[in-house]
């Protein structure tokens, strides 16, 4: 697997191309392979431009010294129902020789499962009561309910988190008659009250969610779309704001339960999130997605991917006849500013690097565009921190933990064992936290400006350690999380200080966010097609995860950028994505 991608952090001034591509994450890079690989331009008339020097936008996977393995820093996971980004990382099984794998990238990436550990080793600690995570299934078998220091509503009490969302998602489908009638089959109740299924696929939720309806007669909601509820205030009309509490607490994600869109929740909490999901990674970092699809497009003579170089505006008025699109970049090494032509230009963007852009110019300009600047604000920005730790023993596995993450309603949120390397017996931990309600705890002790200082250990020495410097957390930072990790174990569980960490701030400009969240209100279905092709006379287009129906995924990513390759590039759809994947909306 090949990470050496060749960027180019110069400039060629007036460089005149087809297709300028803004953003080196999955959805640009994607953009660019398949213009270039399905022969609609040349790749010297499809070139990509990033502000950053490194590819993939918010993933990132690092090796810490000490350790053979990799550490996500952004996305790391992907799930096996999602066919673009698992055909590109397995290859294409044709379905008359099943046997058959057939690569579609060059580079080789090898798919590992992305282990959630086993809930009877992991723990939840919430209220400073501490719990393993099977507690409540335990409990049900014994026909107990497991208490809490949560006041539950007596109908909800011995339910866990998962069960709780699925019992909330289910009771208000089958509140409408229509959903009752049209899908009620796919839509189950098990033998016992905590059983929920929902056999429901992509494309029978983007029939359900415009047209849902809450019908509970006592509730200030009565009769208004699903769509228009933000899901805080559905969760608290169902389940009592203690209930949403304990939601919030146990789902391990404030951001799941956050004022967005109900409708775009439900399918996204009893899919993505709910026990038993399948995940996997790529035993060589989940970014090489990203280098992968890069070095395919790269293969062919032309392509070019400008590093260090960020866009500050596009404009029409120009001298030039043969193109329609003037670009003014700021090369970042020389402070030097640069024009670029193009015909049409791919905005591969989230919502914060988008506002970022010059909103005076004629495509942002408020005054004549105010559908779009409404619907870049369609989508709340989700904050995102991380923060990797490496120890010198390996505590995790002294508790038979090797995997997986627990969950407290700490300020930490959860942490992910992410595994031991087996020679060094040096172990890697990823506090993850920083999502919505905790932003400012983190945010303050983040801005410290004394650094954490590494520490010389088994297989990593000072010199390779120095090097990661600029990118440790600061040290009032490690404290309070060395400090939490220790009341969330117990204190039967001696835990070492780390020996060097690796932070990284995903709301730190251009990305504002980690994820993103579709607001109450909105009509995804128009907000998604209308970002492709924002104005009808222009050769303007935006598309990634932020406005995707899979925001927070890759598969988003692909998704959005497929849809518009096809509808406003001619492109067909690709050999090795089977006529009955749905791409959504």
């Amino acid at each position: 697997m090949n990470k050496n991608t060749p960027l180019n952090s110069g400039m060629t001034p007036d460089l005149k191309i087809e297709t300028a591509i803004i953003g080196a994450g999955t959805s640009g890079l994607y953009t660019a392979y398949r213009l270039v690989t399905d022969k609609k331009y040349t790749a010297d008339q499809v070139q990509i431009f990033d502000m950053s020097n490194k590819l993939g936008g918010r993933l990132e996977s690092v090796i810490m010294p000490g350790m053979d393995f990799w550490g996500e820093l952004g996305g790391m996971r992907y799930l096996t129902s999602q066919e673009i980004v698992t055909t590109l990382i397995e290859g294409y099984v044709p379905p008359e020789d099943p046997n058959k794998r057939i690569p579609i990238l060059k580079d080789v990436m090898t798919p590992v499962p992305f282990p959630m550990g086993e809930s009877s080793k992991l723990l939840m600690y919430l209220r400073k009561e501490r719990f393993k995570q099977d507690a409540w299934n335990k409990a049900q078998k014994k026909g107990e309910k497991l208490t809490t220091r949560y006041y539950l509503n007596n109908s909800d009490l011995g339910f866990s988190s998962d069960q709780l969302f699925n019992k909330i998602i289910y009771d208000v489908l089958m509140a409408d008659s229509w959903v009752a009638k049209t899908y009620g089959k796919k839509i189950k109740k098990g033998p016992s009250v905590y059983d929920y299924s929902f056999e429901l696929d992509s494309r029978d939720w983007d029939d359900i969610k415009p047209k849902l309806v809450y019908n509970f007669p006592k509730s200030p909601y009565n009769k208004r779309k699903v769509n228009d509820l933000g899901f805080w205030n559905l969760i608290k009309d169902q389940v009592s704001q203690e209930g949403y509490q304990f939601l919030a607490n146990a789902g391990g994600y404030y951001s799941n339960t956050i004022n967005w869109n109900s409708a775009e929740a439900f399918p996204y909490m009893v899919g993505d999130f709910s026990a038993g999901t399948i995940y996997k990674t790529i035993e060589e970092g989940y970014d090489s997605i990203a280098y992968a699809v890069a070095n395919s497009y790269m293969e062919h003579e032309g392509a070019c991917i400008w590093s260090e170089n960020k866009l500050e505006t596009f404009t029409k008025e120009h001298s030039l006849k043969t193109h329609k699109y003037q670009l003014t970049f700021l090369n970042l090494k020389t402070n030097s500013k640069w024009h670029v032509y193009a015909n049409s230009i791919v905005l591969a963007m989230p919502r914060k690097s988008l506002e970022l852009l010059d909103q005076n110019n004629f495509f942002f300009n408020i005054n004549e565009n105010s559908v779009l600047n409404e619907n870049i604000r369609s989508v709340i920005m989700e904050p995102a921190f991380k923060i990797l730790m490496g120890f010198e023993r390996p505590w995790c596995k002294e508790l038979g933990i090797d995997s997986g993450h627990s969950i407290t309603d700490l300020p930490m949120r959860q942490c992910y064992y992410f595994g031991t390397d087996e020679k060094t017996k040096n172990s890697m931990l990823l506090g993850s936290y920083g999502d919505m309600e905790t932003e400012t705890f983190w945010k303050a002790l983040s801005d410290d400006k004394v650094l954490f200082e590494v520490k010389a250990a088994k297989s990593a020495s000072l010199k390779e350690l120095h090097q990661l410097n600029d990118v440790q957390a600061t040290k009032m930072m490690v404290d309070e999380v060395m400090n939490q990790l220790r009341e969330l174990h117990g204190k039967s569980v001696e835990i070492p200080e780390p020996y060097v960490t690796y932070f990284k701030d995903w709301t730190d400009e251009p990305f504002g966010a980690g994820y993103h969240a579709w607001k109450a209100g909105f009509s995804v279905e128009n907000v998604m097609k209308y970002m492709r092709k924002p104005l009808h006379d222009e050769q303007i287009h935006i598309c990634g995860e932020a406005y995707s129906d899979q925001q927070g995924w890759v598969e988003g990513a692909f998704c959005e950028a497929e849809k518009m390759l096809q509808d406003y590039f001619g492109l067909d759809r690709p050999f090795w994505l089977p006529e009955s994947y749905y791409l959504g909306w």
